[in-house]
């Protein structure tokens, strides 16, 4: 990690224009596919899944699995063990019992190996299966969020706690990111101060994405306001039970309209598509 921000930060003070943004959590989350190397994998998941039929190529992939690749990043093998591997998403409903547990429990219950496991549900779910890698150390995360180039995002897609949201686990980082930082790094443990969350969390991602209407409350901006209690502004999604709304936030304004009052939603849509510098390569 210090090497890598060093690296940044030599680009920055050579005159590189590097911002970059974090989640808040210890874990990623993506597809099981991300602990098969690319080679398998050529020409898209539906080549994968006749692949993973075969018992030669499923004989390869279960050893590729266990490997320190130097090719590819085996996410698999970087968290050092299926009791690390928290399976989140299924297509098939008769696989869904399985979200909130470790590909290790599951690998128990269904009597075979983990690597056997993964392959199997795959196949069976016909899909990459959504799954979280407990990667990264709480030291580091502390670091990065103090950095003054790094803002936050969630990289997860918004969500309801209702209806056909409840029909898949998530990563929490979907419903808690933004508050996590103000209510646990500022207020209970003190790594930034509130000032600098607030600007990073608005200049600081604005600015880095060139959205250059966004992100300050100036004239001429977009008046995107968010009135929050800093004494009560909570996440409350956790691994287990990630589809929790987080909690203080108390006004919302949209390009000067008013879409959360008193916490909760007026009905209104202001919002607009946002179209970022890459709209114009």
């Amino acid at each position: 990690m210090d090497s890598v921000i060093k690296l940044v930060e030599a680009a920055r003070a050579a005159g590189t224009d590097i911002a970059a943004n974090m989640y808040t959590y210890t874990a990623g989350a993506t597809g099981m596919t991300a602990a098969m190397p690319p080679s398998l994998q050529d020409g898209g998941f539906g080549k994968l899944w006749t692949r993973l039929q075969d018992p030669k190529t499923r004989a390869e992939m279960i050893k590729a699995m266990k490997s320190n690749a130097k090719d590819w990043e085996n996410l698999y093998y970087g968290t050092g063990g299926p009791d690390k591997v928290l399976l989140l998403g299924f297509r098939r409903d008769s696989l869904f019992k399985y979200a909130g547990k470790t590909l290790a429990e599951v690998a128990k219950i269904r009597n075979t190996t983990p690597e056997d496991c993964a392959i199997d549900l795959i196949i069976q779910d016909s899909s990459r299966v959504e799954v979280a890698y407990f990667l990264m150390s709480e030291e580091n995360v502390k670091k990065q969020l103090a950095l003054p180039w790094v803002s936050f995002g969630s990289d997860a897609a918004s969500g309801s706690n209702e209806g056909v949201f409840l029909e898949q686990s998530n990563h929490p980082r979907a419903y808690g990111n933004f508050a996590r930082v103000l209510g646990k790094y500022v207020r209970e443990e003190k790594v930034i101060p509130l000032q600098l969350a607030i600007k990073k969390l608005s200049k600081v991602a604005a600015t880095s994405l060139h959205l250059s209407k966004y992100g300050e409350l100036k004239v001429g901006k977009n008046a995107d306001v968010l009135v929050f209690d800093p004494n009560t502004i909570a996440d409350h999604a956790t691994y287990e039970k990630p589809i929790q709304y987080a909690t203080g936030m108390i006004h919302v304004f949209v390009n000067g309209k008013q879409v959360l009052k008193d916490g909760k939603h007026t009905n209104a849509k202001p919002g607009k598509f946002v179209k970022g510098e890459g709209a114009k390569i």
